[in-house]
């Protein structure tokens, strides 16, 4: 009796569980926002000049299996103010960081909405630099925003599951 009991219990809690984490099957539309216009520092501008497109087309080719007319939309509004900071602070490259509102609106099912905020920097992007190595950012480190990129894409399409 109590192992039935514990069974049911596990079954219900893996239920609730996928209705609270529904999949987004489907994607609609990506819209990157980032306003660079408001960033004083020159070379943090010229940096990010790009990120819009390269965030969209970034998220575009994780999903391109689940493009559709009646998908969700998935709606990035990036914070100016951390684009600058590294550049304005000069810090180590760790210090970059990638912030932005998420949010999921799906017109046909709304349990596919989601909103979260999501930050990824280059020590979550993983990048491994040799130990005493002290790498510093520029504003030609092409390898650093590349890998900026592409882990907010990860970060945005693993949460679609």
């Amino acid at each position: 009796m109590f192992r039935m009991k514990t069974l049911a219990a596990t079954a219900l809690a893996g239920v609730l569980a996928t209705a609270a984490f529904a999949e987004v099957d489907q994607i609609k539309t990506i819209d990157v926002t980032a306003d660079l216009t408001s960033i004083q520092n020159e070379q943090a501008a010229s940096f990010w000049a790009n990120l819009e497109a390269d965030l969209e087309n970034a998220i575009a080719s994780r999903v391109t299996d689940r493009t559709s007319n009646d998908g969700a939309e998935i709606i990035i509004d990036i914070r100016e103010v951390e684009l600058a900071n590294a550049f304005e602070r000069e810090l180590n490259l760790g210090d970059a960081v990638l912030v932005g509102q998420v949010n999921i609106k799906d017109d046909t099912d709304n349990s596919n909405y989601d909103a979260y905020e999501l930050t990824v920097s280059l020590e979550t992007a993983q990048i491994v630099v040799p130990e005493g190595t002290v790498v510093v950012l520029s504003n030609d480190t092409t390898g650093a925003y590349n890998r900026l990129v592409e882990a907010f894409a990860e970060g945005v399409v693993t949460r679609l599951k």
